[in-house]
């Protein structure tokens, strides 16, 4: 511990109870762990915290699916979790629940204290109701045709066709996504968080600097739009905290989520014995940071330092948000096994090398980061096994062998060795502000002057020559000291290997001052090899594993809307006969062109050849595909839908896709050799 110690308190968000952790989940959990692991090698005195986000509709309803009570579900998802957590070295402080005693307590607490400070009022509002499951249906238990463009099979809060936002009351010919029956609008009392008090106060806050300026300019066309009132309650049946005083009501899963952070840092105190006020208190002097998604940047950025602010808590010194994860390009597809879990991982692959790589790609801002498999393979190899590993391995044998492990007392190159040291600030200059991918080519420059160094020396020649074994020894210490330093500089991203190291290099646990100084006089133990060559193989069969999987997955209830990760099946609502099907002219089309369309958050007008024919539409993808990336390929359309004008101008048929919306959404292609304008039988 340093001598002055920072007091840092860090959370990724909470991943939801109702499905496995996968490969894109990872990149938030993995940059966190970096960070905290860093912070940790310099000393401070820093905690990690997150827990499962274990209430809300999809919970509940999911465990009645399964047979079993939504406490079990919780339980074993959270045992899956943290399993899946570990695999992958995730370290965490403290590992909680929403669903416990210390959530409900908090949850109470910023309750009542917003309340008695006028932050929160009810008022009578009209919400759909299934008349057979006899309950209040959330907006994506709702699908209908959209009241702005007639577009069938959409969700209750917006249309993935044209874009358009409105109430689910707006929805035509609207069916519950859980019974099929048709929903009636009824009256209910619900609570509601006045943000529009917070307006001074947030514009200054996110105007700060505590947030990424990307995240910082969104933020003012909410505020330019007008803050609205937000609600936080909902109807029984739900699983989830009854509000105080409300018999009935529930807290919306996205109040008493966050609180979650409080919750299981509060289970942390009570195990270490720290004092949870004075890490949460108005004026404290503790740092609070939060590493999220960009998709939802809003509720931590808005609602929840509102909601701090107004029960007097103190509020996040930073919030970082990150950027979604792309396989070869292309948002991960279950079809083509590159939506991948955890757990599929970890059973083919090592998990270091992922963590490696991630950290490769990561940078400081929103920006999607890529997951090139055949890169994936080449970058692991070349640098951990063949850079870093490699050092080790070449200097080793010869220590061990010819010298009873002990290195030399003295530096051969005193210089090279500085050269090493002083690069240290630098790269905790660029962990500490989460530039990692530019913290490892540092690093890996650093292994290249290693490896040049051996490479210049050849201790191979000189181990079979007469004479010259202190000057082999004084090579190959070198290289050993070298090599400490470089798996010091990337402990934070490996830390398996750097445990490793640590063994073998028989030194305790590294720490980023130790780092200066060289081990000199000292045995060191015999070496095993640190990792392996990953090939191209393995790499098959996970993603041959993750169809499978695809192919085995369970019915599962639609995710909690915000999150926007977990692809799901929906229930067939209703059925049609053959003649009315038999009107629909599906058609293979190419997509000669695509563009954003101006003022769509959602849309993108396509430009479509049906075989001598050219078609303009409106697609509600923009959240799933870049434009350049659907440009020259095939898929599906709709070919003799009457023509709709819209505000942006009028959409000439419809292009098919699947999914739950946002980034899971595919369009529908044909197998290659299709021609546009063929017809889809």
């Amino acid at each position: 511990m340093s001598e002055n110690p920072r007091k840092i308190l860090v959370t990724s968000a909470l991943p939801y109870a109702n499905g496995p952790i996968h490969i894109g989940h990872l990149v938030e959990y993995i940059q966190t762990d970096i960070w905290v692991r860093y912070q940790k090698m310099r000393g401070e005195q820093c905690w990690y915290v997150c827990a499962d986000d274990a209430h809300g509709t999809p919970i509940m309803l999911r465990a009645r699916a399964e047979g079993i009570t939504p406490e079990a579900l919780i339980a074993k998802t959270s045992q899956e979790h943290q399993a899946d957590f570990a695999g992958f070295t995730i370290d965490f402080d403290n590992y909680g629940s929403t669903h416990s005693e210390e959530n409900r307590e908090l949850a109470n607490r910023i309750y009542l204290a917003n309340k008695a400070a006028g932050h929160i009022h009810t008022r009578t509002i009209q919400r759909p109701y299934d008349p057979e499951e006899q309950m209040f249906l959330p907006d994506r238990f709702i699908k209908g045709e959209c009241p702005r463009c007639g577009a069938p099979d959409q969700y209750g809060d917006n249309c993935e066709v044209c874009g358009a936002s409105y109430d689910p009351s707006e929805l035509k010919n609207p069916v519950s996504a859980i019974s099929g029956a048709t929903p009636v609008l009824r009256d209910t009392e619900q609570f509601f968080f006045d943000l529009g008090h917070f307006e001074k106060m947030l514009r200054e806050w996110t105007s700060s600097g505590r947030l990424q300026p990307a995240i910082a300019a969104k933020l003012r066309e909410w505020f330019d739009a007008g803050l609205k009132d937000w609600e936080i309650s909902r109807d029984a049946p739900y699983f989830g905290f009854e509000i105080p005083g409300a018999p009935g009501k529930f807290f919306y899963v996205w109040m008493d989520a966050p609180i979650g952070y409080m919750a299981s840092f509060k289970q942390l105190c009570e195990r270490e014995g720290l004092d949870f006020d004075q890490w949460w208190k108005a004026d404290s002097e503790t740092e609070l940071y939060h590493f999220i998604g960009k998709d939802i940047a809003y509720f931590h950025t808005l609602f929840w330092p509102a909601m701090l602010a107004g029960a007097g808590f103190r509020t996040p010194t930073k919030v970082f948000c990150h950027g979604f994860l792309t396989v070869d390009g292309q948002k991960m597809s279950k079809s083509r096994g590159t939506f991948i879990k955890a757990r599929t991982y970890l059973d083919h692959l090592n998990p270091e090398a992922l963590r490696y790589y991630f950290a490769a790609k990561l940078g400081d801002g929103i920006d999607d980061i890529d997951l090139n498999l055949e890169d994936f393979v080449q970058r692991v190899n070349s640098d951990l096994v063949g850079k870093v590993v490699n050092i080790a391995s070449r200097c080793a044998g010869f220590i061990r062998k010819r010298f009873e492990g002990r290195l030399a007392g003295e530096l051969a190159e005193p210089e090279l060795f500085r050269t090493f040291v002083r690069a240290g600030d630098e790269i905790a200059s660029l962990y500490e502000q989460r530039q990692f991918g530019h913290a490892v080519r540092e690093i890996m420059a650093l292994a290249d002057l290693a490896n040049q160094y051996i490479d210049e020396k050849e201790p191979w020649v000189v181990a079979k020559q007469n004479g010259r074994d202190a000057e082999l020894q004084a090579i190959c210490s070198m290289g050993i000291e070298l090599y400490r330093v470089l798996i010091g500089y990337l402990r934070p991203v490996l830390p398996v290997i750097a445990e490793k190291s640590e063994q073998f290099l028989q030194i305790d646990s590294l720490d980023w001052a130790a780092l200066a100084e060289p081990m000199g006089d000292h045995v060191i133990a015999k070496f095993k090899p640190l990792m392996t060559r990953i090939d191209d193989e393995q790499v098959q069969k996970m993603v041959d594993q993750s169809k499978e999987d695809l192919a085995a997955q369970p019915q599962a209830m639609p995710a909690k809307a915000s999150v926007g990760d977990a692809l799901v099946k929906d229930p067939i609502a209703g059925t049609i006969d053959y003649d009315s099907f038999a009107k629909v002219d599906l058609r293979v089309a190419r997509i000669v062109s695509a563009e954003p369309v101006a003022g769509a958050d959602k849309l993108l007008q396509l430009t479509l050849d049906l075989g001598g024919e050219t078609r303009n539409v409106f697609a509600g993808i923009k959240s799933a595909y870049r434009p350049e990336d659907l440009e020259g390929r095939l898929t599906v359309m709709v070919a003799n839908l009457a023509p709709r004008k819209m505000r942006f101008g009028v959409s000439e048929g419809m292009v098919l896709a699947a999914g739950p919306g946002g980034r899971e959404l595919f369009i529908l292609s044909p197998d290659s050799g299709a021609e546009p304008g063929m017809k889809v039988k």
